[in-house]
């Protein structure tokens, strides 16, 4: 029995059974408050020590728990997504890597080592984003390998500003004199990993990876990493004061980004990626009002949704002859009824939804922004972009699962695939009870006791349904519409974001690259080189040989006149 099973199931079962396994161990850490830290000294030159660290306790444990799990019921997903493809096995070996990576990203405490992690995520990205090999997956891969290496550029400098500490210890940095550049270099390091404004361009581009990795690198794999990053660094960061407002006006700034780009998005897998944008924000603002383990709180939750969210958008995908356009959609949802449920699960968690996985971590930070001494701009700009997520979330939901059938539907297929119904039931299980089960369980997560009155206790309700309202209110549904405005093309590209990230910056190189061929390489090189000698030369015969040949009687007349000429004067003397 066991000798059939495809290479992408045997990964799914390990992958589960070591989750499975390490959750009773988690527990015992969380409940006991334990860390464990092993430590291998390399080597040791002048007052710096190299060593090779890991670091038990309840964040990395947890984080491989939530990352292992999910990454097993993607795997298990892909064993009927990716069932056609006859580099499967290649494609899991790939997968297992970046799942790696992420693990060593979490469990090593030491920046040196940490880059082990930190790099392997960013070059299996780039093999994972042009697995399609095809000209847009090549374009999307170097923009997201582009700005990640921004990032792995500001680790590197962080790493030599810290050699002044003697040591690279996450948890035992102290305050110096390099400290604002340290944490400058840190934050941008986890700003082009987040894809923070102004490096969100790569974000969206990268759906071009197909979808069991969409699922796998927006919910708990790459884009995770800044913020487990900044959530790891966060007692030393917070030392500048600077840290936490920039980091909420940047995080409130992506937050609205996204919410607005993903209402005029028509890909079904971008409005997930941008929603994922959003998502993020909320993580970064959660940061920035100095609560890192509710920022943790809603990365687990987060994930778990958003993983669910993917592979239901997959499954359609498929079902839907491979177009991802929602326009093209509708009426999915008496083909597919399983999925479509599982789909709304995760729709009403990602809006926040009283009583799902979502609305706990979500609905704190909100509430906490507003009993916080933030600017009043700030809390209008956060409540704003939460309404657009449940306007965003409404849209793709009416649009491709009720609204009526504007595609042929012979096509569909019913949803009798073990694979894909199991994995996306457990995900949904786990989107149900996961928010619970972690607030009643993780203490640390809950900030200090805070009294709000009950219009702000409601304010976030209210804010979700009048998204809800306006989304059904602006409703365009003439599909048709060819036209694009300033207005929409500034939103649908992200302001900008996503042309000034690419074009610019290829047009600038190309046309320079194009200008030092033509006036060097092909000009000043030619005219002065071999070419330019040859032609000299050659002109200069040709010319000598014109004269000769058109004055031949006017040679031979000089020639016996100097002959006369000679011949007198010898006479004469």
């Amino acid at each position: 029995m066991y000798t059939n099973l495809k290479s992408s199931s045997i990964s799914s079962l390990f992958l589960l059974m070591y989750s499975t396994l390490l959750f009773p161990v988690t527990m015992m850490f969380i409940l006991t408050n334990q860390n464990i830290i092993l430590e291998w000294s390399i080597f040791q030159m002048s007052s710096c020590s190299m060593t090779f660290m890991f670091i038990f306790d309840p964040v990395s444990l947890s984080f491989s728990n939530v990352v292992c799990l999910i990454s097993g019921c993607v795997m298990l997903f892909s064993s009927s997504y990716m069932s056609h493809d006859p580099f499967l096995k290649r494609f899991v070996w790939l997968v297992m890597l970046f799942v790696l990576s992420m693990n060593l990203l979490v469990f090593i405490p030491s920046l040196p080592a940490l880059l082990l992690g930190w790099d392997g995520l960013g070059i299996v990205s780039f093999a994972l984003v042009i697995y399609y090999q095809n000209m847009k997956s090549l374009g999307a891969g170097m923009i997201t390998v582009l700005a990640n290496r921004i990032g792995d550029v500001m680790i590197l400098i962080s790493i030599g500003l810290l050699v002044l500490q003697g040591h690279w210890l996450i948890l035992s940095m102290w305050d110096y004199y390099l400290t604002s550049w340290t944490v400058l270099a840190i934050t941008m390091a986890a700003m082009t990993k987040s894809a923070q404004i102004p490096f969100s361009s790569w974000l969206p581009a990268a759906m071009a990876a197909p979808t069991p990795v969409s699922a796998l690198v927006h919910s708990s794999t790459l884009v995770t990493a800044g913020v487990f990053l900044i959530i790891r660094f966060f007692p030393f960061l917070n030392s500048i004061p600077a840290f936490k407002p920039t980091l909420l006006f940047i995080s409130v700034l992506t937050l609205l980004m996204a919410g607005i780009g993903a209402n005029y998005e028509n890909d079904l897998k971008k409005v997930i990626a941008l929603s994922t944008l959003s998502q993020l924000g909320v993580m970064m603002m959660s940061l920035g009002l100095g609560m890192p383990y509710l920022a943790l709180f809603h990365l687990y939750t987060h994930a778990l949704f958003k993983a669910l969210l993917f592979l239901c958008a997959g499954m359609f995908i498929h079902n839907s002859s491979n177009t991802q356009d929602i326009r093209h959609m509708g009426s999915l949802f008496c083909q597919a009824p399983l999925t479509t449920t599982c789909m709304n699960i995760a729709n009403l968690s990602l809006c926040g939804a009283p009583f799902l996985s979502g609305f706990y971590s979500k609905d704190l930070i909100l509430e906490l922004s507003l009993s916080n001494p933030t600017s009043f701009l700030m809390i209008i700009l956060i409540f704003l972009a939460t309404g657009m997520t449940a306007a965003y979330s409404f849209r793709l939901s009416f649009c491709s699962l009720w609204g009526h059938i504007k595609g042929s539907s012979y096509h569909e297929k019913q949803e009798s695939d073990p694979y894909v119904n199991w994995a996306t039931t457990t995900l949904s299980l786990a989107a149900l009870a996961a928010g619970f089960a972690l607030q009643v369980i993780f203490l640390d997560f809950n900030p200090l006791p805070f009294i709000l009155p009950f219009y702000l206790k409601m304010l976030t309700m209210f804010v979700i349904f009048l998204g809800l309202f306006t989304a059904f209110i602006a409703w365009d549904t003439n599909y048709n519409l060819k036209s694009m405005n300033k207005m929409k093309f500034f939103f649908s590209t992200m302001w900008f974001l996503a042309p000034i990230s690419a074009q610019p910056l290829t047009k600038f190189s190309m046309l320079l690259g194009t200008n030092i061929m033509k006036s060097i390489d092909m000009g000043w090189l030619e005219i002065l080189g071999g070419q330019g000698s040859a032609f000299a030369t050659s002109s200069m015969s040709m010319k000598n040989q014109n004269i000769q040949i058109k004055s031949f009687n006017f040679f031979i007349a000089l020639i016996l006149f100097t002959a006369m000429t000679f011949y007198m004067l010898l006479i004469w003397s």
